[in-house]
């Protein structure tokens, strides 16, 4: 077990680390210059040489590389000289020095992601930190919803199959699936947030916190979180829906289920006791995927529903060409991506013996 972690982990460095190359050679191709974009109109002659020194932009490109992999790396070799860009200025890094070589000092710090073009040179890392733990609780809520309806109807679709009950699921879970995001998001905060208002009380966007008329008081506004996170729970739900009950199908056809069931257990028994745990493995795969990709940033529905989360910085990011957040969430969202897999990965060898970990 500890070895398959410790190679997962390996995997899962090289993964991050194919992902830093890629987006920063993204970020090198794109055209414009980052220092004018930093300045926006306000840039003169001496403004920008200034810029482009601080943050290394006046360096070669496999200079700016190693300086970003030194920036985003939790180990990393700082300068002494305060006219390096890696000097360790208070503030830039929160580091713990390890050891000195020669000019040349090691750190183990917190992964820099740089700083918002677009913000007054904000942190990147406080803008997710802002941003993420909204996203991260509207994924909650809507997996949550989706997983366990969705393995309730799955069940009950299996046991009453080909039966009218079975086919109303069987056509509600498509029209879930096949319905986009985007769409649905539209039609919910305009029926529920406008049509029904009068009924919901529903809004048709928000945010969980909310600030009051006098740009005080921040409260929080549970009933803005129900109709995106329905929103968002409708295309997991319709898929854990059909994966439930086509994998307990499945299972309810194996030699010792029918062995469970001529020693006189109750179907409720043989469900509970037998078929329900071995028949969750593709579920927990479709849901760590549809969670990691929440967590991601469910962007359309945020953006619709004005959410305050991930997704919809990363939309405003790309509408003004703040390219520090943009790479800074790619990295968050992958490193997350990592680490659901690995949690499932492990996962699936307790829902299910015969599978053994190498």
């Amino acid at each position: 077990m500890f070895q398959y972690i410790i190679n997962k982990f390996f995997y899962g460095f090289l993964t991050l680390y194919g992902v830093v190359t890629v987006i920063f050679l993204l970020f090198n191709i794109l055209p414009g210059d980052p220092a004018r974009m930093m300045l926006d109109q306000r840039e003169d002659t001496e403004q920008l040489q200034n810029i482009r020194k601080k943050y290394g932009f006046d360096k070669p490109v496999f200079t700016q590389y190693l300086y970003y992999l030194n920036d985003v790396s939790p180990l990393s070799f700082h300068s002494k000289n305060k006219d390096s860009y890696t000097f360790l200025s208070e503030g830039k890094y929160n580091a713990q020095s390890l050891f000195s070589l020669g000019d040349i000092e090691v750190v183990i710090k917190t992964p820099y992601l740089r700083q918002s073009f677009q913000k007054n040179g904000k942190n990147v890392s406080e803008v997710i930190k802002e941003t993420l733990p909204n996203t991260a609780v509207l994924a909650v809520v809507a997996i949550t919803i989706a997983l366990f309806l969705g393995v309730v109807l799955g069940i009950f679709s299996a046991l009453f199959k080909d039966t009218f009950f079975d086919r109303i699921i069987a056509v509600v879970s498509t029209l879930g699936m096949s319905v986009p995001s985007f769409f649905s998001a539209i039609l919910f905060a305009w029926l529920f947030g406008f049509v029904l208002h009068k009924y919901t009380h529903l809004e048709m966007t928000g945010s969980l916190y909310e600030v009051d008329d006098f740009g005080e008081g921040a409260s929080i506004q549970w009933k803005n979180l129900i109709l995106p996170a329905i929103v968002l729970g409708i295309r997991p739900l319709a898929v854990v829906i059909q994966l439930m009950r086509n994998s307990l199908l499945e299972t309810l056809n194996q030699d010792y289920i029918r062995t469970a069931k001529a020693k006189g257990l109750t179907m409720y028994q043989v469900i509970r006791k037998h078929a329900l745990k071995n028949s969750l493995n593709p579920v927990i795969t479709a849901i760590s995927g549809w969670f990691a990709s929440m967590l991601a940033g469910a962007v359309f529905v945020e953006y619709i529903f004005n959410w305050n989360g991930l997704g919809k910085e990363i939309v405003n990011s790309l509408n003004t060409l703040d390219l520090p957040v943009i790479m800074g969430a790619v990295l968050v969202v992958a490193t997350l991506f990592i680490i659901i897999n690995i949690l499932v990965d492990i996962l699936y060898s307790w829902l299910d013996p015969r599978i053994r970990l190498h």
